[in-house]
């Protein structure tokens, strides 16, 4: 029964957007490991260098939340096909680059493209798969972003000592020869109707996001200034235009609102597993880059083989016990971490499975939940904005890791940790913060969905 399944039209076109998916993940994390080779070649700062990532995230975020919406209102194979067409236009840009303007030019153009993903690997489930199974359909597109993490650095740090870092351009192109899949599998009928698109809202926005990055990386007066003028802005445009770029009916939506809050607090406990890793394996351990990116590699195909085991579990048990349990993996990995982080290698590797394991799980879970919150008509933005929230989660958690890790956070609170010296004793305090605040997180879902989802359980069971 179960190959039956795996050979359904459904499960392919699951199985598509999750090597998208890993493709698009892989072309985000692969140019963080030749950023030092971009500065050195172009004679950059690192804050200048650091905008080949920023850029990306930005029109990556906006570009999510401008896809989505038109998702609601026109053909996903009409999406997809420009989606992909400038996704490879920006890798061939950045390959024939001549000029660090070039660079930034492919990385947008990239980013405006490789946006499509993210939207539509959230939206196909929803309107392909019943509610009953779309946990396990989750599952399997959830596969390729573990993939994409886990083969990201590994295979940048292997192209970039064989070849020339220009071509890690190349990769994205690749997913041009999936679009006649998509068009096979994809039984979008779906004319369209003419949609307004709130430029203006979408401008605003886009404006928002940025001045937030600017102001958690800098810190500057302007910045915090700016990000308060253009939200106001922003927030007054919802309210004012006829049809704006998010509808204020989205927000109205508690469970969706309470949802959202739970993603952005999820993604950006979860981000720390990725980028505070790195740096303690480099600074307390003396490890380089590429024997640090490797540490990372088992979590990561260990969290893609059981991603799919995961969405079953939504599926029978439930979301809220999916989420649970990916909150216990998280907590026992953050304690661990907390209590042995200057322990062996192998043991940091071990502690991370239960993180990254969690992770994907915790992702499926609330995916899960957010899709059944909202009305189909809305499921297209809804999802996008999700989508943007959680690459903003992820900047604005960063900046705050790597300020913790800068001024440091006293002495050790954990007493397993014992006197290992400042930098241990304030990654110890980070993981058991990580920790306690995961354990609040908790309480606000189980005051906020674990009610409704008993409900909906025991009506469903009896009907």
């Amino acid at each position: 029964m179960e190959k039956r399944s795996i050979k359904s039209p459904t499960d392919r076109l699951m199985v598509l957007v999750a090597l998208t998916l890993a493709v698009t993940v892989m072309n985000a994390t692969m140019f963080n490991i030749v950023l030092p080779e971009i500065r050195h070649e172009f004679k950059l700062s690192m804050s200048e260098v650091s905008w080949v990532s920023t850029t990306y995230l930005l029109v990556f975020a906006v570009g999510s939340v401008v896809y989505g919406k038109l998702a609601d209102a026109c053909r996903l194979k009409s999406l997809i096909t420009f989606g992909f067409i400038t996704f490879a236009a920006g890798s061939l840009v950045g390959m024939l680059s001549v000029s660090y303007g070039m660079v930034i030019a492919g990385r947008m153009l990239q980013a405006a493209g490789a946006a499509v993903i993210p939207a539509v690997s959230g939206i196909i489930p929803v309107r392909y798969v019943p509610s009953s199974t779309r946990g396990r359909a989750l599952g399997i597109t959830m596969t390729g972003g573990a993939v994409g993490s886990a083969a990201g650095p590994a295979l940048a740090a292997l192209l970039s000592s064989v070849v020339h870092w220009r071509l890690l351009f190349l990769l994205p192109v690749l997913t041009l020869l999936l679009l006649p899949l998509y068009y096979k599998y994809l039984q979008d009928d779906r004319q369209g109707r003419k949609v307004r698109m709130d430029w203006l809202g979408g401008g605003l926005l886009a404006g928002t996001i940025a001045m937030l990055l600017l102001f958690v990386t800098s810190v500057a007066p302007w910045t915090f200034i700016g990000f308060v003028l253009l939200m106001a802005a922003l927030l007054l445009r919802i309210t004012r235009a006829e049809e704006p770029f998010i509808s204020p009916r989205l927000f109205s939506n508690r469970r969706y609102a309470l949802g959202l809050g739970i993603v952005f607090m999820t993604t950006g406990i979860g981000y720390s597993l990725a980028f505070l890793t790195p740096t303690l394996l480099s600074e307390l351990h003396g490890m380089g880059d590429g024997r640090a990116g490797w540490v990372l590699v088992p979590a990561a195909v260990l969290a893609a083989f059981l991603s799919k085991t995961g969405g079953r579990t939504a599926d029978r048990k439930g979301n809220s016990f999916l989420f649970f349990l990916a909150s216990t993996l998280y907590m026992i990995c953050f304690l661990m971490m907390s209590s042995f982080s200057m322990g062996a290698q192998i043991f940091i590797a071990l502690f991370l499975i239960f993180g990254t394991v969690g992770q994907a799980f915790m992702s499926i879970s609330l995916t899960k939940t957010v899709s059944l919150a909202l009305p189909k008509d809305q499921s297209g933005v809804g999802l996008g904005l999700m989508s943007m929230l959680n690459f903003v989660s992820g900047a604005v958690f960063a900046s705050l890791y790597g300020r913790m890790v800068d001024q440091g956070i006293g002495s050790a609170w954990n007493p397993l940790m014992g006197e290992k010296g400042d930098e241990a004793d304030t990654f110890s305090n980070i993981y058991l913060l990580l920790a306690v605040l995961m354990m609040a997180v908790v309480m606000i879902y189980a005051a906020g969905f674990m009610r409704r989802s008993k409900k909906l359980q025991n009506a469903s069971s009896t009907g």
